[in-house]
């Protein structure tokens, strides 16, 4: 039964049975966390104006220049406000260091400060989804909703969208040290792809960036802000989720924290869980959903057993290597120099190009390293700067940076709660390179990245390697040195996830296991890492569990 669209149901009274004293809302869908999946969901089921929609937000709104500026990636990477700023717990797979791990905190969420590559993955990833028993998860599935997404500056294809929320553009100015880059992976026999989103995805080319005119084109601009003058859709910034509000195994509100206020909304149709594959995980836990013997180790009242809550944790672990260029070509030299930043500044006033439009990562590839991959099993970000980490102050002299992941790690991790405090951190183990394939890809990798340099179309622009080193010269020493500087991509996911199994925390239509009312859409849902860059296979989630969402509603 479609209800009208009423914000407010149950007055601010706090009448409602055992909410004495707390105030009290009641909406058709509540929605947690305002990042792609959030944005996606919010503006697709509050479209039509038949369903009073709630989206909750911890963070603040998004107006800092540095979120709209794509080169602001560097200052939102350790921002107190528009980031959560977590660390991982020390892991032995990489010599027990703690990895540092930024997660966007506010409207947009991780696509408000992420590097704007815009990547959907291989065909054969949905297919693994799909073989591992998750119907309608196979790419021929999928692709209708990025198609959806998407508003590509090519134009549509049967491979592309136009006219979508999410813009997707071309970098309007070539660099030499990119076009050097993708040249010498063609000295190697790894061919120019100038779509990876395309038929195929192996090759070096320049990414296209989720930008528009410019600017950023985050999940809170594209598909949020165009929503925001509805009348059935509220938005509150702020809102820190504290548990999910359950009558037996039915999810019927949410509880969070605002202005010191505990308040308490209700949802008479669901409840749906996108704060992400670190909070998500959480937040089910902090509920009483999740593995039993950690939900009573913290005093927590089980709701419903699932073990594979915060379980099945991934993440794309990158090795940067770092190279001091012979020429003042960088950015390392446009933003070292005060009369470059002004140019670089006016170029953007003036015609919205150069470096404040394109953000950190330029160009890229796609290649095989391991002899029994059948598609590529690396990723190449290639930056034309370097720092000792990234998002961190660039070096003072002129460098660049081959970044390389692999796309398919087999290693899993966990994340789980340590207290019942909803605003402590969950404890974060990805228990990296904890496998020998893992390990011995990272390796492939770097020294793939080594061979690039080394190519006659590249080494014109390679002074030396600062990063590892040419002291560092066997398997084994790679291996250290990945262990020592691996750092991540931002890429976690896996973490409630899809499936039919006893692990399975969500099913084919994104409900939780068990329990009536309650949903989770982002990228915790996903059983494997896809083969890229994840804000956009997010997007897809939402667009895909939105439909979802309105087609079980007009069936009940």
């Amino acid at each position: 039964m479609v209800r009208p669209p009423v914000r407010v149901e149950l007055t601010r009274t706090g009448a409602m049975i055992g909410c004495l004293g707390m105030d009290s809302t009641s909406y058709d869908y509540v929605i947690v966390g305002a990042g792609s999946a959030g944005c996606v969901l919010a503006n697709r089921l509050s479209a039509d104006g038949r369903h009073a929609v709630l989206l909750l937000e911890a963070g603040p709104a998004d107006r800092s220049i540095w979120i709209h500026l794509p080169i602001g990636y560097g200052k939102t990477m350790f921002h107190r406000r528009y980031n959560w700023r977590f660390s991982t717990e020390p892991d032995p797979g990489v010599n027990g260091r703690r990895v540092y791990w930024p997660r966007g905190r506010g409207l947009g969420g991780s696509s408000s400060i992420n590097g704007l590559i815009f990547i959907r993955g291989q065909p054969q990833d949905y297919e693994r989804w799909k073989q591992a028993g998750n119907a309608g998860w196979g790419w021929d599935d999928v692709l209708p909703y990025f198609i959806r997404s998407e508003d590509n500056c090519r134009g549509a294809s049967d491979l592309h969208g136009a006219g979508g929320p999410l813009a997707a553009s071309d970098i309007g100015e070539q660099h030499p040290l990119v076009d050097a880059f993708i040249a010498g992976a063609a000295d190697l026999g790894i061919a120019r792809n100038d779509d990876f989103n395309g038929r195929d995805q192996e090759g070096a080319g320049y990414y296209q960036l989720t930008t528009r005119n410019g600017l950023r084109c985050s999940a809170a601009g594209a598909y949020l802000r165009p929503a925001r003058k509805r009348t059935n859709l509220t938005v509150e910034t702020g809102a820190h989720a504290t548990r999910i509000v359950c009558q037996g195994r039915q999810a019927v509100g949410v509880r969070y924290l605002r202005g010191g206020v505990e308040r308490e909304a209700r949802a008479r149709g669901e409840v749906i869980v996108a704060a992400g594959a670190l909070q998500s995980p959480q937040l089910l836990q902090l509920s009483g959903i999740g593995p039993a013997a950690l939900l009573q180790s913290h005093g927590i009242a089980v709701v419903h057993a699932l073990p594979g809550v915060g379980g099945n944790l991934q993440d794309h672990l990158q090795a940067r290597v770092m190279f001091r260029c012979t020429r003042s070509i960088t950015t390392n030299d446009d933003l070292r120099h005060w009369h470059r930043r002004m140019a670089i500044g006016m170029r953007w006033l003036l015609f919205r190009r150069g470096p404040l439009a394109v953000g950190i990562n330029q160009g890229g590839a796609f290649a095989r390293v391991m002899p029994d991959s059948k598609s590529p099993d690396v990723q190449f970000h290639f930056g034309t700067l370097s720092a000792d980490l990234a998002g961190a102050k660039p070096h003072d002299f002129p460098g660049f940076t081959m970044s390389v992941c692999q796309l398919r790690p087999t290693s899993r991790g966990s994340v789980t709660i340590e207290s019942r405090d909803a605003f402590a951190a969950p404890a974060m183990k990805p228990n990296y390179l904890s496998t020998e394939l893992d390990c011995a890809t990272a390796v492939e990798g770097v020294k793939l990245a080594r061979r690039i340099a080394a190519t006659p179309s590249m080494r014109a622009y390679v002074a030396e390697e600062i990063r590892p080193g040419p002291q560092t010269d066997s398997d084994q020493a790679l291996l250290e040195f990945v262990r020592n500087h691996g750092a991540t991509i931002f890429h976690p996911a896996g973490t409630c996830a899809m499936g039919a199994d006893d692990n399975a925390v969500v099913d084919t239509r994104l409900r939780v296991r068990g329990m009536t009312g309650l949903r989770v859409a982002d990228a915790s849902i996903m059983p494997t890492l896809v083969s890229g860059n994840t804000n956009w296979p997010v997007i897809m989630i939402a667009e895909k569990a939105s439909d979802m969402i309105l087609e079980d509603a007009r069936d009940n």
